[in-house]
């Protein structure tokens, strides 16, 4: 019935937004929302899911019914995932995440790749040896049976309800019609459906009643955005073709938008602060989308504005530096993008340091930084550049007396601290805080994407189609903050192999062996942190090692399928492809659309 609802309605109707639907709240407040139906939702496709793994674990990989029963299994789990992935982010996250070997923090062993996505490789491109994919199918199991077993026993709560939601939405957006969660078969877009089905699913059993009571327009155009968007999917069900930046600005935003007001109009829940999420944000798009406080250090979270002016100035202080020629402000210029702009920069004796230098915008989310990840944070970041030898090499306790000879620190760390701080680590936090605030999310794709404007070209439409579907750029570089952090959880941060040539004629690999450096483990030689995309209109040049000028050369050696692509012995290459097979118009495309991605914090006086 919902379809053929959903086919009359036109266009005009999917941008309503949340302000147009009266909500009454003041009306059956006494109502409390009974999530029983829809945890016995989640543990009933999990059990199913795991009985489909049974199944296919009595046929041979290459019998058609394997391709039936994974997709079944698939299916079922999709149906599952916001509630057993909330309760177990890592037993979700290993079941469904990418095909690679899984590096112990604790024990430093190297786990050779399972999941659901190892199964598909091994379902469709082939297997080498039948008992490692038993393995497979053994061991994924075992992870799912854990997730089986756990949902009964967390009681399915407003909170947690509301929550895996919003993770699952992410899901959809960043992981689902991307192509990462199933990179073979290519099924995202129909799991999408899945996924969106299931919403309404778990909303009726849970939600609905109450919604229509208080706003029946509500739940009723609610009902219309949900359907018109699995319609969408299903008459543009290419992967290669799929227009996602329609998809996501005309059907899934009035999906979140619509999301957010009945949660509001539920009055069961007010979001909390400890989740990578402004859960009050109505799409992902939104300058405000994300939690910064999520991603700052434990030591550092609510800073004072009064410390951020200090983090402020001291940006800009050369005196910080052992030779008083150095400051932050010396490799992240905010007239450069806040990079620098050049291949190397220099050290505090004039020759070039080891790698190029990134861009502070949005560095905040990220879960790790430096090229090679190796500091966790913007603290750890801040205070190794303090104590590099070849950067300011001033320890925290040389440089701290002598600053506050300026009557104008003293104040500020009077009005940042209640004193005169006699703790180095304060103007270490106080920069960071101030880093932490340099961010951007307004830029021309942003506003696009929010439909706050309609000045898209029809090459930047295709670019982030490609972004986001053929090139498989979003499958590293995730939607929407566009670095390494991965999805939905925004716990951990991806590192990559793709074979970054010594010079741009593309002849010789470069030396340098990035996180290798640290762990000294093979399978991570080469391997450097997924950066951010947006801003890298402003921020050339490209890579860790400068090796590329303009984005043109970045998008050219993708296509050519990067190390392995250029002929170099790569065996550790962790990029999807060999051959990305991209046109000329796409490979412009793609440039015209990371264009779009610029948005730099402005500052004078400095």
């Amino acid at each position: 019935m919902f379809k053929n609802i959903c086919n009359l309605l036109v266009f005009g109707v999917v941008l309503v937004s949340c302000k147009d639907v009266s909500i009454n709240t003041t009306e059956t407040l006494d109502k409390v929302p009974d999530f029983t139906k829809a945890q016995d939702y989640y543990y009933s496709n999990m059990v199913l899911a795991v009985n489909y793994m049974d199944s296919l674990m009595m046929v041979k990989v290459d019998d058609p019914l394997a391709k039936q029963y994974f997709k079944a299994v698939r299916t079922a789990f999709k149906k599952a995932e916001p509630y057993a992935s909330y309760l177990k982010p890592e037993v979700g996250h290993r079941v469904n995440g990418p095909a690679l070997p899984v590096l112990t923090e604790d024990t430093q062993k190297v786990l050779a790749p399972i999941g659901l996505q190892k199964i598909e490789e091994s379902i469709y491109s082939g297997i080498d040896d039948e008992k490692t994919y038993e393995r497979e199918l053994e061991l994924t199991k075992g992870l799912m049976v854990v997730l089986r077993n756990y949902i009964p026993k967390r009681t399915l709560t407003s909170q947690r309800f509301f929550i895996s939601i919003h993770q699952q939405l992410m899901r959809i957006v960043s992981l689902g019609i991307t192509g990462f969660d199933t990179p073979v078969s290519q099924l995202g877009l129909e799991e999408t459906k899945i996924s969106l089905n299931s919403l309404f699913n778990v909303y009726s059993m849970s939600l609905a009643h109450i919604v229509k009571e208080r706003s029946p327009e509500l739940n009723e155009d609610f009902e219309k955005t949900v359907f018109l968007a699995i319609n969408f999917i299903g008459d543009n069900p290419n992967f290669e073709t799929f227009d996602r930046y329609v998809f996501i600005r005309d059907y899934f935003n009035p999906i979140t938008r619509n999301w957010l007001a009945i949660r509001k109009a539920s009055s069961s829940w007010e979001p909390v602060d400890n989740f990578p999420f402004n859960f009050d944000a109505p799409t992902f798009f939104e300058s405000n989308s994300f939690n910064p406080n999520y991603f700052i250090s434990n030591t550092n979270k609510n800073p004072t504005q009064q410390q951020i002016d200090l983090g402020k100035q001291l940006f800009f202080d050369k005196n910080l530096s052992k030779n008083k020629d150095m400051a932050c402000v010396t490799c992240h210029n905010p007239n450069k993008g806040w990079a620098d702009n050049v291949v190397l920069n220099k050290d505090n004796e004039g020759k070039d340091l080891d790698r190029n230098t990134p861009t502070l915008i949005n560095a905040t989310f990220q879960q790790s930084q430096f090229w090679d990840g190796r500091s966790p944070d913007l603290i750890a970041q801040v205070s190794a550049v303090f104590t590099n030898e070849k950067e300011f090499a001033s320890s925290v306790h040389q440089f701290s007396n002598e600053i506050m000879i300026n009557d104008s620190y003293r104040h500020l760390f009077k009005e940042a601290y209640g004193d005169i701080s006699i703790k180095n680590i304060d103007m270490v936090k106080a920069i960071s805080s101030y880093i932490a605030t340099l961010n951007g999310f307004d830029s021309k794709f942003d506003k696009n994407i929010r439909a706050e404007v309609n000045s898209y070209t029809e090459e930047e439409k295709l670019g982030f189609n490609l972004f986001t579907g053929k090139a498989l750029c979003a499958t590293c570089h995730f939607i929407p903050l566009t670095n390494g952090t991965v999805p939905p959880f925004f716990a951990e941060h991806e590192k990559e192999i793709i074979g970054v040539p010594a010079n741009a004629n593309n002849k010789q690999l470069d030396e340098d062996v990035g996180f290798y450096a640290i762990s000294k483990i093979d399978l991570q030689k080469g391997m450097f942190k997924t950066p951010t995309v947006r801003n890298v209109g402003v921020t050339a040049p490209y890579m860790h090692n400068g090796v590329y000028n303009t984005l043109e050369e970045v998008v050219n050696f993708y296509n050519l399928g990067g190390g392995i692509g250029l002929g170099f012995d790569l065996p550790h290459q962790t990029l999807p492809f060999d051959h990305l097979e991209l046109t000329s118009i796409e490979e412009n495309a793609l440039v015209a659309f990371m264009n779009t991605l610029t948005d730099v914090p402005k500052i004078t006086n400095y």
